[in-house]
């Protein structure tokens, strides 16, 4: 794989979106049923704007028929579990078009879960059936630990990626170098922080900034300094603040002041406003239902003008450890990237 292929942002076109059906009892327990209509309704919210594929483990799919409806494809693949931010591949273009997937390890967040290994062999199997390119990397990376510009820089953080669970045999420096041989990226932006109660991702970038257009930073900033993640955030975001992006450009920043938690399976959760998906002319924001969702919406409407922007409640979502984005992969149209 040359240099010439690279990472698109994730607002560039959608050919369509990948999802996974969720059927793990030992991860989702009482609120399995639940959890699937909130997958259920994150689909058909997603179908509004681009095509969606929902993977179901064999003898699985009829069930997500039904729940999904027909406006999303189901198709039939072994799986382990329903997070295809993380298990799913990581597509990249050439300037003409050309399209690959990246297949990174994938080890179940540090072996938290198991068995792992459906997940860890679906990137491959899933490019198999679109009859795309596949590239390897022995690099352990989740999709949900990263995001992009498409112009040549990367954020993560250290909080997730130097964590011994995941590639306990590279230094920052090597890790670095995989991603840009992989995704085409130049720069890469190290924040300190995930968040401090993410313990089932050890702290994916997805869940504290992400990118919204070139040279800027959508980034979770709890106004309550009660919140665990009140100074952590601040902290991440005075990196950014005196960083420039590949193309030697400061960052605008918006932030998302609000917070929301949600009480379920007899505990509460946090659902992350972060975590969002963009789609062909939409954004699908995850919600819990509570009065500071609105003013949430409105502060990611600004940051993707000219975008429809739905909420759609996720609670069971979040006690399982994520969001809209971490059980979402979008799949680039094949165009030319400039």
């Amino acid at each position: 794989m040359t240099a010439s292929f690279r990472m698109p942002a994730e607002w560039f076109e959608h050919e369509s979106c990948l999802m996974a059906w969720p059927t793990r009892p030992d991860l989702w327990g009482d609120v399995l049923d639940t959890v699937k209509g909130e997958y259920a309704n994150v689909a058909r919210a997603i179908a509004e704007f681009e095509p969606v594929t929902m993977v179901a483990p064999p003898g699985w799919g009829a069930d997500a028929r039904e729940r999904c409806g027909d406006d999303v494809t189901v198709v039939e693949l072994p799986l382990d579990d329903s997070w295809f931010r993380d298990s799913a591949p990581l597509f990249v273009l050439d300037g003409s078009g050309r399209r690959a997937g990246v297949d990174f390890r994938f080890n179940a967040w540090g072996g938290k879960h198991a068995p792992f290994d459906a997940d860890d062999r679906i990137s491959g199997l899933l490019l198999e059936h679109l009859a795309i390119e596949r590239v390897h990397s022995d690099l352990i990376l989740e999709g949900g630990a990263i995001t992009v510009d498409g112009e040549g820089t990367l954020i993560t953080t250290e909080q997730c990626l130097l964590h011994p669970n995941r590639n306990p045999g590279m230094q920052r420096e090597g890790i670095e170098a995989e991603l840009k041989a992989r995704l085409g990226v130049t720069k890469v932006i190290w924040l300190p922080y995930g968040g401090l109660l993410d313990t089932e991702t050890d702290g994916h970038v997805d869940g504290v900034c992400a990118f919204a257009g070139p040279g800027k930073v959508v980034v979770s900033l709890p106004d309550d300094p009660a919140h665990p993640d009140y100074a952590r955030m601040r902290a991440n975001r005075a990196v950014l603040e005196v960083t420039s992006d590949a193309q030697g450009r400061p960052l605008e920043i918006v932030d998302i002041p609000q917070t929301a938690f949600s009480d379920i399976a007899g505990g509460e959760v946090e659902v992350s406003y972060l975590n969002y998906y963009i789609a062909n002319g939409g954004v699908v924001v995850p919600v819990a239902g509570v009065p500071q969702d609105e003013a949430a919406l409105e502060v990611i409407a600004t940051a993707y003008p000219g975008r429809k922007v739905v909420g759609v409640k996720a609670p069971a979502i979040a006690y399982g450890g994520g969001g809209v984005h971490c059980i979402t992969q979008q799949i680039p149209a094949a165009r030319p990237t400039a």
